[in-house]
């Protein structure tokens, strides 16, 4: 046998103990850049919740229930805004923004029942019972609703996080926290629930051609003081309205209401004169107020166009705008039945007395003239002036008017209300001293300038709705047509808060301010 030698044998041992070493190294350690990330499996987790949840309310989230003599659908829908959304087809829809939550409630009335609506009809005395009845329906369509959407979502996020994740866990742990986020949901609706939001609904559709739907100032005054009972009295005047089917019933105003049409900025759109006398018909209007700017130019050559204010055949009350110039408020005071207000001139009309004053600026350029504003603010403090000495001689004015708003806040706390236009949008606030300020939009639908920007700008006007004997503001609505070539309609009603119900204090005078 032959001998290997020592040093041979060294070598080979050596090698074996090398290989052995590297084998046994362990592997080196994962970078952070491999490492799982727990923040992108949390949103990857929020993803399917908020997708499943969403898809299950979509597909089986709907609730039939009757209510009244009417068969709806019930459905809660994502939403950034909340509210409430009856769809009334083919009339139209009511928007309520009855609550703040990431989902809003739509009720479809589907149809009306042909037993349920005939015995309505024949056996008028079953209304009194229909309020009860409908909020008895109501909260049992919502409990079903409640119960249908928990199965929804916990279904749909379940569902599509077995077929992400394909674990069992993970597709219970989105279904948990589906059923967690409509919990939430639900509880930030119950906190910011406003049951009188039924009190100024937003009309589209055909619905914003009957405003009397939910009755007319007066009665939402003294009548609207529970959800439930106006939702009763909502269906009961809908059950009429499908009754008459293609008639639209007739707005019959309060005989002791008085009625304002506020019309701003016509900027010579000759189709506004049109939608005035419509308004006009419609609402039985007493007076029409123009805060200004009906003209573009105000030269003598755009006359002609006014020429319609004296087929309106009612009382048109006027103040110069910026865009308005002498020459029009000269040729405005020879025209039979309208009112021109300047320089703090008061006038009784139509039982209300109204005091106004001109714009002192005429930038038909629309360029802005240095010191403008200090001189509206003048403006404004001499009809203050002029508002004061009117009450101090036993004759206090009921509605002050202005182009500017500007100027306009300068007769907080000597006027109830005041009017004004000028920047082509509506807005209403509460000053100081008690003064409310409404600012009419664009009754032009800002002329020519309608074309500037990316949408048309809309057409809009406000009919105002006064006692007669206290001749203070008891409501007003807020009408929006679509723009140059759009086909829209929306009518939103509004209630000063003294006029709520529950309110404990009754319209006082503002407060005379400090100066």
């Amino acid at each position: 046998m032959a001998r290997v030698p020592v040093a041979a044998l060294n070598r080979m041992l050596n090698r074996t103990s090398h290989r052995t070493r590297k084998a046994a190294r362990p592997l080196p350690a994962l970078q952070p850049a491999d490492r799982p990330r727990p923040w992108l499996h949390a949103l990857g987790l929020g993803a399917v919740v908020v997708v499943g949840a969403w898809l299950g309310l979509l597909i089986v989230g709907n609730v039939r229930a009757p209510v009244g003599p009417m068969n709806t659908t019930m459905a809660l829908r994502p939403s950034l805004t909340g509210g409430t959304k009856i769809n009334v087809s083919p009339l139209g829809a009511l928007t309520l923004d009855s609550h703040v939550a990431p989902v809003r409630l739509d009720v479809n009335v589907d149809q009306l029942d042909p037993l349920r609506s005939q015995a309505l009809v024949h056996h008028p005395e079953r209304l009194s019972g229909l309020q009860d009845e409908v909020a008895r329906d109501v909260e049992h369509g919502t409990l079903d609703l409640a119960v249908r959407s928990c199965v929804a979502v916990v279904s749909g996020a379940t569902a599509l996080g077995l077929a992400v994740y394909r674990r069992p866990r993970r597709a219970l742990a989105a279904g948990g926290l589906a059923l967690a986020l409509l919990a939430a949901s639900g509880a930030t609706a119950y906190a910011t629930w406003n049951p009188k939001s039924v009190l100024e609904p937003k009309f589209s559709g055909l619905l914003s051609s009957a405003p009397s739907l939910v009755g007319n100032a007066r009665n939402i005054v003294t009548e609207f003081d529970v959800y439930q009972k106006e939702l009763a009295r909502l269906v009961t005047n809908v059950t009429k309205l499908y009754d008459v089917t293609s008639t639209l019933p007739a707005y019959q105003p309060d005989p002791s209401t008085l009625r304002v049409l506020h019309v701003s900025d016509i900027h010579l759109n000759p189709a506004s004169w049109k939608i005035i006398a419509s308004l006009v018909e419609q609402y039985q209007v007493d007076v029409i107020v123009d805060s200004g700017d009906t003209m573009d130019h105000g030269t003598a050559a755009e006359n002609g166009f006014l020429d319609p204010i004296a087929e309106l055949g009612v009382p048109y009350v006027w103040v110069r705008g910026n865009h308005d110039s002498l020459v029009t408020q000269r040729y405005l005071r020879r025209m039979k039945n309208v009112h021109v207000l300047d320089d703090g001139r008061a006038e009784t009309i139509a039982g209300l007395r109204f005091a106004g004053i001109g714009d002192p600026q005429f930038t038909p350029d629309r360029t802005v003239a240095p010191g403008g504003n200090a001189a509206e603010q003048l403006a404004g403090d001499r009809l203050a002036a002029d508002l004061r000495d009117q009450r101090a001689a036993g004759a206090p004015v009921d509605v002050a008017i202005a182009h500017e708003p500007s100027a306009a806040r300068e007769t907080d706390g000597e006027v109830p209300l005041v009017l004004c236009g000028h920047l082509h949008h509506e807005g209403t606030e509460t000053l100081k001293y008690g003064t409310r300020l409404r600012m009419e939009g664009s009754t032009g639908g800002s002329g020519l300038r309608a074309v500037e920007h990316t949408y048309p700008a809309p057409i809009e006007a406000s009919i105002l709705y006064f006692d007669r004997d206290s001749r203070r503001l008891q409501a007003w609505d807020a009408i929006k047509l679509g723009g140059l070539g759009l086909t829209t309609a929306e009518v939103s009603r509004h209630l000063p808060e003294e006029n709520l119900p529950g309110a404990t204090h009754s319209p006082t005078s503002p407060s005379p301010s400090a100066s």
